[in-house]
C-alpha cells in the first residue's frame, strides 16, 4: 500500500494534521498504536484535569462547544473531546497499528514498517509528541525491594499504592499534582523539590493563562528567542485546574504536613539522601510567579485596563535547615515524577542531533517530506498544547502542499522535456 502522507499517531496532534490534509484534498493515513485517546486514557491518574482552561480545547473545524470555557477538562472529559472529534470529520486513523520502523528508501520514498505489515509513503508527519518512554533514574535500583515503585504514567490512585508513607520524586506539573492527590487522601507524603517554576492560576481579577494569551504569549515564536534549544527543556510551571483551578504552593504544603527536602541526590542502605537546595528551589519558584505577574501589571498599565488590585504573595513557610536524609522505613513506595525520555529509534533518518532531538524548523526537518507535529515549544508555547498544534498543522500542511505541487512540476517538466519554469502554476496537482 502507497500513501501520500502518512501521519504518525492519533492524538490531538494527528487528528489535527487530519483534519487539514483533508481540507487540502490530500491522500493519506493516520496510524495510532492503540485507540484514539490512549495517552489520555490509560497515561493518567484518576484525578487528573488539565492545567489550560477549556477555552484553549480549541481543535480545526471543533472550537470548544462546552458551557465551561473558564473550566478544566477531566481526563475522561478530554477522551471524549477527541473520540467526539474524531467522529466529527472520520479521519482515516488505522488503530490499533505501531509504526516500528521508518527509513528513506532507494526509489526516494518513505519505508514504514508497522504490526500489520509494511508501506510506503511520499511525505511522513510524526505525531507521537515527546513523552515515550518512562525516565526513571538508576539510583532505584538501591531502593529496598518492600517498596513500591510506580512512574507518574503508572500512577492512578493513592489506593493503588500499599499503606504507609509515600516519596514522590519531582515537582513538575505531574509531581506537585500526584503529591497534592496523596496529600489530601491524608498520606503521609515527602516530596523531593526540583527546579521546575510555579505560576498563580489567577491574578488581577482573570486566569493568569488568560492574560499571557491576550499578552501574545502563546504566539511567540521560538525565533524571537536567543537560546531556543534551552527554552525548549524548560520545565512547565505548575498549577493546578483541579476543583476549578488554584495555585499549587509547595510552601502551604509543607505548612499542612508535607516534609519538603532538596533534590534527591542518592539512596544508600535504606536511607535516602537529598541536596541543600531546597531554599533556593523553592525562591526560585516564587520569584518566576512575581515576574509573571509584573509582565501582567505592566501589560494592564500600558493598555489602560481596569482591573483590580490585587496583593503580591507572601511565603507561609520558610525551609530554614532543610532535612538533607529520610530514613525509608515507614515508606511503602515511591512515585517517580521525573519525566520522559523520547524514543526515535525506530527512525532510521539522519535528522537528529545529540541529545536525540529532532532538528527542524517549524516542524520541517533537513530530510524533504520529513515533518514532526506537536512537540512542545515546535514553534510556540502553545505548539505542544491544544491551543498551539492546529496552527503547527496547518503550517506543515502548506509546506506538504508545496512539496507536493513541486514535485508534480518536476515530473510533468521531466516527462515534456520542458524547463520547469514555464510551469508557473499547476491547479491540477490535488488530483495528481
Amino acid at each position: 500500500m502507497h500513501y501520500g502522507v502518512a501521519v504518525i499517531g492519533g492524538g490531538q496532534a494527528g487528528l489535527s494534521m487530519s483534519w487539514h490534509l483533508r481540507r487540502a484534498g490530500l491522500d493519506h493515513v493516520v496510524f495510532e498504536r492503540d485507540r484514539v485517546g490512549h495517552e489520555w486514557r490509560d497515561r493518567r491518574w484518576d484525578s487528573f484535569c488539565l492545567v489550560t482552561p477549556n477555552w484553549q480545547c480549541d481543535l480545526p473545524g471543533f472550537p470548544y462547544q462546552g458551557d465551561d470555557p473558564d473550566g478544566f477538562m477531566l481526563g475522561a472529559e478530554v477522551v471524549d473531546l477527541l473520540e467526539k472529534y474524531a467522529a466529527a470529520f472520520d479521519p482515516p486513523v488505522v488503530e490499533g497499528v505501531e509504526v516500528r520502523r521508518l527509513r528513506r528508501t532507494r526509489e526516494g520514498v518513505f519505508d514504514l514498517v508497522t504490526s500489520d505489515g509494511s508501506c510506503t509513503a511520499d511525505q511522513v508527519v510524526v505525531a507521537t509528541g515527546p513523552y515515550h518512554r518512562a525516565a526513571v533514574p538508576r539510583l532505584a535500583e538501591r531502593l529496598p525491594s518492600r517498596i513500591a515503585q510506580v512512574h507518574s504514567s503508572q500512577y492512578r490512585n493513592p489506593e493503588q499504592l500499599p499503606e504507609g508513607e509515600v516519596l514522590v520524586v519531582g515537582t513538575g506539573q505531574s509531581g506537585c499534582q500526584i503529591a497534592e492527590d496523596l496529600h489530601l487522601a491524608g498520606r503521609r507524603v515527602h516530596l523531593a523539590v526540583g527546579s521546575a517554576p510555579r505560576a498563580a492560576r489567577r491574578y488581577r481579577g482573570r486566569d493568569t493563562l488568560a492574560w499571557l494569551a491576550e499578552m501574545g504569549h502563546y504566539t511567540r515564536g521560538i525565533d524571537q528567542f536567543g537560546d531556543a534549544d534551552e527554552v525548549r527543556l524548560r520545565a512547565n510551571h505548575y498549577m493546578t485546574g483541579r476543583d476549578g483551578g488554584r495555585d499549587i504552593d509547595l510552601r502551604a504544603f509543607a505548612r499542612d504536613g508535607m516534609r519538603l527536602y532538596g533534590r534527591l541526590l542518592g539512596v544508600d542502605d535504606g536511607t535516602a539522601t537529598f541536596g541543600d537546595d531546597l531554599a533556593r528551589h523553592l525562591d526560585h519558584a516564587d520569584a518566576v510567579a512575581d515576574g509573571i505577574k509584573d509582565a501582567i501589571d505592566a501589560w494592564i498599565a500600558a493598555s489602560h485596563i481596569e482591573a483590580p488590585h490585587e496583593d503580591r504573595y507572601v511565603p507561609v513557610w520558610q525551609p530554614g535547615r532543610s532535612p538533607r536524609a529520610l530514613e525509608l522505613g515507614d515508606v511503602a513506595a515511591v512515585v517517580w515524577a521525573t519525566g520522559f525520555h523520547r524514543d526515535h529509534r525506530w527512525i532510521e533518518v539522519p535528522v537528529f542531533d545529540g541529545r536525540g532531538y529532532p532538528t527542524h524548523d517549524r516542524g520541517v526537518t533537513s530530510e524533504p517530506g520529513l515533518y514532526f507535529l506537536g512537540l512542545p515549544w515546535q514553534w510556540t508555547w502553545g505548539s505542544g498544547r491544544f491551543a498551539g498544534v492546529a496552527r503547527d498543522a496547518e503550517h506543515l500542511t502548506g509546506r506538504i502542499v508545496e512539496t507536493r505541487r513541486r514535485r508534480v512540476v518536476e515530473d510533468v517538466s521531466w516527462l515534456a522535456g520542458t524547463p520547469t519554469e514555464t510551469y508557473p502554476s499547476l491547479d491540477w496537482w490535488k488530483a495528481a
